[in-house]
């Protein structure tokens, strides 16, 4: 590797010819390696040549870092082992002096000269001390461009090392200068801004004004197409850079993708999480698939309680759009002053006790997703034209703003009122209920399919027996009998509700019997005033336990604890009824 004194050679040659000049003498200089960088007179024909046999007052000064001057050569004692002068007997020299050349504490070389008679030595001693002053100059002068050569490798290394971790960066970084000149793009950057090369290249950024998740809002325009981005804008102040910006951003799009990744759940929302086995559902999933590979809007109709975000969420991972943002709003839940920016989105300055910074609505966050709309019933009539705009131009304009911003959303809208009512009454738009009824959906009650209520209630038993670290042995018989029978306004929202109670007062015995059941239930079955024969509730019972204990001498022994009888008992019933 060659040394720092060696990659500076050039600027080393001319302090060495000035030296000489001035000292009428021959001056060499070497490196910390011993080999010569320059040299004049009769040096000068043996550049770059290693001198460590013959060197031994430069490995002096090198060990030492000091100053060394010899006025009488050959007889100083550390010429004793010079192989020049035990060869000739004697030294042409009359006169040496080295100067060592440090960057700090570190010697990374020496100048020396040399006088071979008598007249030259006169001169130097002659104005000795002026001639010493202007050495160590020399050596300092040589010493401080060494630094600049050391502090510029160092920035290279750090400008290197730099360009290496931007260009690993996940957002996007643009270096250039006061006119918008760009000096460097890393890749991510190529990539949004669809470039091959950072070549010939200019921008120009506008801040809009508005804020993305605390990043600011930005126009970045360039010769033929504008971007909207978020990121933030830093002042290079060293005038020795030939740029003067960084700006370190991100595509919105990909910023809202990633945003959307952290805070939405993981969980596989899709057809096969929606339990059910009637005839009816199998019928709606069937439709859900189909629906699923279009982008027309739909319109999902049932009572409360019936599931309908969770078939608008199967929509939506069933589809192309399944790894972009699904965003859901409640219509009823937001009051109307909210609802707007809410939904559209607001710039800087739009209303009083608008947040200073903008806001981006829910259609811009869900663009190249899907848009659930709950309860769009209770949309107010204003609102529902804009809407409508966004449905049919594909474009959203925030409050106070009147530029469009284009968006592809699939929208999703559910409601349990009846819309055709609505549109006699005039509190719901005509063509936005068209619109949104291209591809219609009706979830039916739970008390039409009650087919599904066994599997639905084993479902939420497993939920919450595994949430609250309980253990469930079985049902009495009774109990199946009043959840058939009961009518379920509430329809699957309220039997969920039934089965977390039960299993909150879940005693250790396991069984859930119908003291367990809210009492509105017990109340309504009651009316019908049907009894099931102990009999046959006693041989459910058997069974069950027997099924999950097994039917060894052990299971039977755990069986009969968890009916709260004793072994003898158990294996008398069991004889009784023909069990085994």
């Amino acid at each position: 590797m060659a040394s720092l004194l060696k990659n500076m050679q050039d600027t080393v040659a001319k302090y060495a010819n000035v030296l000489s000049q001035i000292l009428k003498v021959d001056v060499e200089i070497v490196d910390e390696n011993l080999d010569r960088i320059a040299g004049t007179g009769m040096f000068a024909g043996r550049i770059n040549k290693n001198i460590e046999h013959e060197g031994y007052v430069y490995k002096e000064v090198i060990k030492t870092g000091k100053r060394k001057i010899i006025k009488e050569p050959g007889r100083h004692k550390i010429c004793t082992n010079c192989p020049k002068l035990l060869k000739q007997g004697y030294c042409e020299e009359t006169f040496e002096m080295s100067m060592p050349i440090s960057t700090g504490e570190k010697v990374i070389g020496v100048i020396g000269f040399v006088c071979f008679n008598n007249e030259q030595k006169e001169h130097i001693l002659h104005n000795f001390d002026t001639f010493a002053e202007f050495l160590e100059q020399i050596s300092d002068l040589i010493s401080t461009k060494a630094k600049e050569e050391i502090e510029k490798e160092n920035m290279l290394m750090i400008i290197d090392m730099l360009n290496h971790i931007i260009d690993k960066m996940d957002q996007g970084v643009i270096i250039a200068d006061e006119e918008g000149k760009v000096s460097s793009l890393n890749s991510i950057a190529k990539k949004i801004l669809e470039v091959d090369s950072d070549k010939n290249l200019h921008i120009k950024l506008r801040a809009t004004g508005n804020t993305v998740i605390n990043m600011k809002e930005y126009e970045l325009i360039m010769p033929k197409k504008t971007y909207i981005i978020a990121g933030e804008e830093y002042r290079i102040l060293q005038s020795n850079f030939k740029y003067s910006k960084v700006f370190i951003f991100t595509d919105i799009n990909s910023l809202k993708h990633k945003i959307f990744s952290a805070t939405t759940t993981k969980e596989d929302m899709g057809l096969k999480n929606i339990i059910g086995e009637s005839s009816s559902m199998k019928i709606l999933k069937s439709k859900v698939k189909k629906i699923a590979q279009s982008s027309s809007t739909v319109l999902i109709t049932g009572e409360s309680g019936t599931g309908k975000e969770l078939f608008a969420r199967a929509i939506h991972m069933e589809s192309k759009r399944s790894n972009n943002p699904f965003v859901a709003i409640n219509c009823a839940a937001v009051p109307d002053t909210l609802l707007e920016s809410e939904l559209f989105g607001y710039v800087k300055g739009a209303f009083t006790g608008a947040d200073p910074k903008g806001k981006i609505g829910k259609v811009e966050f869900a663009n190249t997703g899907t848009l659930f709309l709950d309860e769009i019933g209770d949309m107010p009539l204003y609102l529902q034209a804009k809407l409508l705009r966004v449905l049919e131009q594909k474009e959203v304009v925030r409050l106070g703003s009147n530029k469009p911003i284009p968006v592809d959303v699939r929208v999703i809208a559910a409601t349990n009122k009846n819309l055709e009512k609505l549109i006699e009454e005039g509190s719901f738009r005509e063509d936005l209920y068209y619109r949104l009824n291209v591809l219609p959906i009706n979830i039916p009650p739970l008390r039409e399919r009650k087919e599904d209520i066994r599997v639905l209630t084993d479902y939420f038993v497993r939920k919450y027996t595994a949430l609250f670290k309980k253990r469930v042995v079985g049902f009495e018989n009774e109990v199946w009998d009043f959840l058939y029978k009961y009518d379920w306004q509430g329809n699957v929202r309220e039997l969920e509700n039934t089965v977390e109670y039960m299993i909150n007062m879940l005693d250790q015995n396991g069984i859930i019997s119908v003291s367990l059941l809210p009492q509105k239930i017990r109340f309504d079955l009651n009316k019908h005033n049907d009894l099931i024969p102990l009999e046959k509730m006693e041989i459910d019972l058997i069974k069950r336990a027997l099924d999950l204990y097994g039917g060894s001498v052990t299971g039977k022994q755990k069986a009969a604890e968890a009916l709260g009888i004793g072994i003898a008992t158990l294996y008398r019933k069991i004889k009784k009824y023909s069990l085994e």
